[in-house]
């Protein structure tokens, strides 16, 4: 199947400048499998969109004037019933707000500096859900934000989610940002027993996502960041 054959991916572009936003419409709708439904100025418009519009994606600046990327992540999760994956536009990529967005359950991030390709294959990533995006940054962001005295809510969940032998290697390998085929691939079992290890590993550790398990694998020592 081809992108072209797939039901549209359909995004919300939330950001303050005007050309940001133009630029990003611009790319993503040159795609035959991407369809942009909409488009914000501040934090503070998202979830009325959001409950209106339905977008699979909201691809949201982490700074703006009233409400900024991290609240405005926040306010969906918390308010929204079956939410939209979320990925924080940035300008910076080692940047504590980043980290506090994915933290606070963005999906991923992107660059405003990246190029087109990058910007479609993250906004694809994001929806499908299976993969890492930029697990390199993403550890990197771990290791300089995430390693913080007294940050013990990391290490509980672990030890209340008691992961199996199997679950620990599969959550290992989501460290690394490999996708479901990649895990099976490594483990040498079917795609189907890996994405029912990922569920349960999600479930166990209460993430909403692979990125949630990820920095909490990270946070709570069980993987170093390094």
């Amino acid at each position: 199947m081809t992108y072209a054959d797939r039901m549209p991916v359909t995004v919300l572009l939330v950001d303050d400048e005007p050309l940001v936003r133009a630029g990003l419409r611009a790319v993503l709708e040159a795609q035959p499998d991407i369809e942009v439904v909409g488009e914000a100025a501040d934090g503070a418009a998202v979830i009325p969109l959001v409950r209106r519009l339905r977008p699979d994606v909201v691809a949201m600046d982490v700074r703006m004037p009233l409400l900024d990327g991290i609240e405005a992540t926040r306010a969906v999760l918390r308010t929204v019933q079956d939410p939209p994956k979320i990925l924080v536009v940035t300008t910076f990529e080692n940047d504590e707000y980043v980290y506090e967005a994915l933290r606070a359950g963005a999906d991923g991030f992107l660059l405003k500096r990246a190029r087109p390709a990058e910007i479609v294959n993250a906004v694809r990533l994001v929806a499908e859900g299976e993969s890492l995006l930029f697990p390199a940054a993403v550890r990197q962001l771990a290791g300089e934000y995430g390693q913080r005295p007294g940050n013990t809510a990391a290490r509980a969940a672990l030890e209340r989610a008691a992961l199996t032998e199997r679950e620990s290697d599969v959550l290992r390998l989501m460290t690394r940002g490999l996708s479901n085929a990649e895990i099976a691939g490594e483990l040498i079992v079917g795609a189907e027993t890996v994405k029912s290890h990922v569920s349960s590993v999600l479930a166990k550790l209460g993430a909403r996502d692979r990125t949630q398990a990820v920095i909490t694998a990270y946070e709570s020592g069980f993987v170093a960041p390094g």
